[in-house]
């Protein structure tokens, strides 16, 4: 199966392609872009500002960190239409871990009424919430997701100061 060429989720229908990379949404698509900007930004620039990050208070809570990247996982379906998608939450463990409950209770209730795929996807997606509770993002160092989201924002910031002068 494939892997977002942003997110890194994995895609098992559809998608969208460029440049020998693969979306999962067109959000990812328009981020991939810049990803694709993204790779000459130098390492060590984007490993002070993850860390910066990862070291700070919880952009959602303010609580003390560690910050990283937390994924939940959603479904909602009815008859024939059904919907799954991943967020990309930036914040503490705990704001992290309330949202994937609330996307695994949302998904039992909503995630059900459609033929085939709600049917297929919920089981999946509240099993992707669970483990992502279970295991989560390393403690002691920045995860990969995080990285490549600062690293982005690095690249579009060049991007736009490149576009003003």
């Amino acid at each position: 199966m494939a892997k977002c060429g942003y997110c890194g989720t994995t895609i098992i229908f559809g998608g969208m392609k460029e440049n020998g990379l693969r979306f999962c949404n067109s959000e990812c698509h328009r981020k991939g872009r810049v990803l694709v900007l993204s790779r000459d930004i130098p390492q060590n620039l984007v490993d002070e500002q993850a860390g910066r990050i990862h070291r700070g208070s919880c952009p959602k809570c303010q609580g003390n960190g560690p910050v990283d990247v937390h994924s939940s996982y959603r479904v909602y379906s009815m008859l024939i239409y059904t919907s799954w998608r991943t967020a990309e939450n930036v914040c503490c463990r705990s704001c992290g871990t309330r949202r994937q409950i609330w996307d695994a209770m949302f998904s039992l209730i909503l995630g059900w009424w459609g033929f085939p795929w709600g049917l297929i996807m919920t089981p999946v997606q509240i099993s992707r919430n669970i483990v992502g509770m279970l295991r989560g993002p390393d403690d002691i160092k920045p995860s990969a997701k995080l990285d490549n989201i600062v690293r982005v924002n690095i690249a579009s910031q060049v991007i736009q100061n490149q576009q003003t002068t």
